[in-house]
């Protein structure tokens, strides 16, 4: 793979005689106590200030102070006018823009579109404290507080939405974000490499607009370099009624070229094979927006080669024509090494919010306010997900030393820390130091995923650096317990029964969320999640385990209700599971389609853009509308009473009303509580509580009681999920 300089190699800024703030500013009277008369960067972020490694913009900003750069912070501004914008006067390189942790749309609207009456990045979890598609408001704002000042965006937002996209809650195709925000750049992924490198380069001298061969970058082109090949996406990957089957990767002689003479870049065409072609000087062309925004076929295609163009080893740029203007995205960055991902950790965060808040809580943070971020990336490659699309696949780990010093300094420096750790993971708790056994297969592979449909054989899934960690840990002195509370890929973990055995000795306050996701096949292949096999084969070890070390623990699972590919029978049979093996999940999440993940692609087109998209592509089932997505939520809460109605008429119509009476073995009651089946509208708009308990309907197998309900409910309070 191509390497990078140290991101901490560039000499430092003029300004880094002043030292590290002890907060980034965030007014101009803070900026005079630090003796500054400008900021060179202007943070604007949708999230409250934050002090921590695990919000966003205080990662960008610490990085770009040991630059030697001046960072100020806009909290979430008042948009209605330019005046926020302008509290820290005129950045002296550029604005940075993003709208925070999460998307402003995920973290507004529910999966069924109902606006959020909460937002845990905000103090005392006040909603409406950003606007929609927050990027594209913030930069325009940015724009005109200062005519001139480039205006770089970012965050998860944004790189969702580096092209043309499906947009679940217009429920349309819209256009890469950077025309809508009028920014200069685009930067995608986690970032620091790129913005320190535009930083430096700006502040030498260089205009924005010159900036266009920076890695996990995109921008606007009016103009295609020439000398350059353009390969067009739909020769590698051939959609419609074409010819024949096209090898997309594979390399032939120049007799299968055919060349367009016309001005501007040599455009390669191909009757069989991808020509012969210098990577370093071509790119795909991807069909342009007014064709994926009315061809839904063409729109699954483009997803599909964006996906396999995200291995920076071999990943070529990417040009989407929209109008007259080309949008062209670099490809991703080189990940971080150990030593910049330890350095950019042991920054000096405060590990708090901003004082301006005085007293105020952010749920988000005291969430992770005693958890460690051990590694980055996923290469899972779940459908649903966007970590991979945001992150990248080639897992980034910090060394064992840095996250010792970490849990140290939780230990010494933070309030309330009572020897707790609440979580040691990040993205996915196992991957950690997890990677392809020759990297030279991994600059060349291609696959969306090295688990699925079965682990890589090149794939080390050795998981004894993780034990050591877990084992060192536990030792610090003042370290009372370590959880785990990130997502677990628990077809990895059956590959190392040390590595199970440890974990739930250890590591398990009693209950463990994982996530099968689903019980049937159907839901499952367009998931790209493994069979329920491997679920089993950790619940066995998990069982014995936790019964070796004396303890009464539960395996919650999680599902998902509506995604692509999901009809009415597998929920039923999914529902008849979870009764059968005694749960009653009240906590449910139903498929909510984000900007460029696989899944949204299939949600919008119904196709299958995990296999060539052509005349003979799979169809796949949606399930759309408000009431089939209802219908599959009540699925999952069977034994709520507000769904029985709901669901006897499914049942009905489905033929399966031998699921219907008083009995143990049906799914519904034939009868219906007084008061209840009414909707929300018979509730006085009251909503119906939904506290999850994760508790089994009948005991464990080793005849242990259950926990008492209030134990439950506490549990559930301290324990998360990264919902994806």
């Amino acid at each position: 793979m191509q390497t990078a300089p140290d991101i901490f190699s560039f000499r430092k800024y003029w300004p880094h005689k002043f030292g590290p703030a002890s907060f980034l500013p965030m007014s101009r009277d803070e900026m005079d106590q630090l003796g500054w008369d400008s900021c060179d960067i202007i943070l604007v972020t949708g999230d409250a200030y934050v002090d921590h490694p695990s919000f966003g913009m205080a990662v960008i900003g610490r990085t770009l102070e040991a630059q030697g750069f001046r960072v100020g912070i806009i909290s979430q501004p008042d948009w209605t006018s330019v005046e926020d914008f302008k509290r820290l006067g005129k950045p002296n390189l550029f604005y940075g823009v993003t709208a925070g942790n999460m998307d402003s749309m995920v973290n507004r609207y529910t999966a069924d579109r109902k606006v959020r009456s909460n937002d845990a990045y905000t103090p005392n979890g006040a909603g409406g404290k950003r606007p929609d598609r927050s990027v594209n408001v913030y930069a325009q704002r940015c724009r005109e507080a200062f005519k001139g000042v480039p205006v770089i965006i970012g965050g998860i937002e944004a790189s969702l939405r580096r092209i043309a996209h499906y947009d679940y809650w217009s429920d349309k195709v819209r256009r890469c974000c950077l025309l809508d925000s009028k920014a200069d750049m685009l930067v995608y992924g986690n970032a620091e490499r790129q913005v320190v490198e535009i930083a430096h380069r700006l502040a030498g001298g260089e205009l924005i607009a010159d900036l266009q061969d920076i890695r996990g970058t995109a921008f606007i082109r009016k103009q295609l370099p020439t000398n350059w090949y353009e390969v067009d996406s739909t020769h590698i990957d051939t959609p419609g009624k074409l010819e024949a089957h096209i090898d997309p990767y594979a390399e032939s002689s120049p007799a299968c070229e055919q060349q367009d003479q016309s001005d501007g870049p040599t455009v390669v065409r191909f009757q069989r094979q991808v020509p012969r072609v210098d990577r370093q000087h071509s790119y795909i062309r991807l069909p342009d927006y007014e064709v994926v925004k009315n061809d839904p076929v063409m729109y699954a295609h483009a997803s599909r080669i964006l996906h396999l163009e995200t291995n920076p080893g071999n990943a070529h740029p990417l040009v989407q024509r929209h109008g007259k203007r080309d949008v062209w995205i670099n490809p991703p960055p080189i990940p971080l090494s150990t030593k910049e991902l330890d350095t950019i950790f042991e920054l000096p965060y405060q590990r708090q919010p901003h004082p301006a808040y005085g007293e105020a809580n952010i749920p988000a943070y005291e969430m992770i306010r005693f958890s460690i971020n051990i590694m980055r990336g996923c290469f899972g490659g779940c459908t649903f997900c966007s970590i991979t699309e945001h992150e990248g696949r080639i897992i980034q780990s910090r060394s064992e030393d840095s996250i010792v010093k970490e849990i140290e300094t939780i230990r010494d420096t933070v309030p309330g820390f009572t020897g707790h750790v609440s979580d040691i993971g990040g993205p996915t708790a196992n991957m950690y130091r997890l990677a392809c056994k020759d990297k030279a297969i991994e600059e060349n592979c291609r696959r969306l995923s090295c688990v699925y449909p079965s682990i890589c054989k090149n794939l080390d899934t050795n998981h004894t650096p993780l034990i050591h960690l877990y084992r060192r840990v536990r030792k610090l002195k003042g370290i009372k317990k370590v959880f785990i509370a990130s997502g677990l890929r628990y077809d990895l973990a059956v590959e190392s029964p040390e590595y199970i055995k440890e974990l739930v000795t250890h590591h398990v306050g009693g209950y463990l969320k994982i996530a099968p996701e689903h019980t049937e096949d159907g839901p499952l292949t367009k998931m790209m999640k493994p069979g329920m096999g491997s679920y089993y084969r950790f619940k066995k070890l998990f069982e014995r385990y936790s019964k070796e070390a004396g303890k009464e623990q539960y395996l919650i699972p999680y599902f998902i209700a509506a995604h692509p590919g999901t009809t009415d029978e597998d929920m039923m049979n999914l529902a008849l599971w979870l009764k059968e093996n005694g749960f009653r999940a009240d906590q449910v999440q139903t498929f909510l389609p984000s900007p460029m993940a696989s899944a949204s692609a299939m949600y919008h087109t119904g196709k299958n853009p995990l296999h060539r998209i052509d005349e003979k592509s799979e169809t796949v089932f949606v399930p759309r509308g408000l009431k089939m997505r209802r219908l599959h939520k009540a699925f999952l809460r069977y034994h709520d009473a507000e769904n029985w109605p709901l669901l006897r008429e499914a049942l009905k119509r489905m033929g399966r009303e031998d699921l219907i009476g008083n009995g143990k073995k049906h799914l519904v009651p034939s009868w219906q509580p007084k008061g209840t089946g009414q909707g929300a509208e018979a509730r006085k708009g009251k909503p119906f509580r939904t506290q999850h308990t994760g508790l089994p309907d009948k005991p464990v197998k080793n005849g242990k009681k259950r926990p008492t309900k209030g134990r439950g409910k506490k549990t559930a309070r301290k324990s998360t999920r990264h919902k994806h």
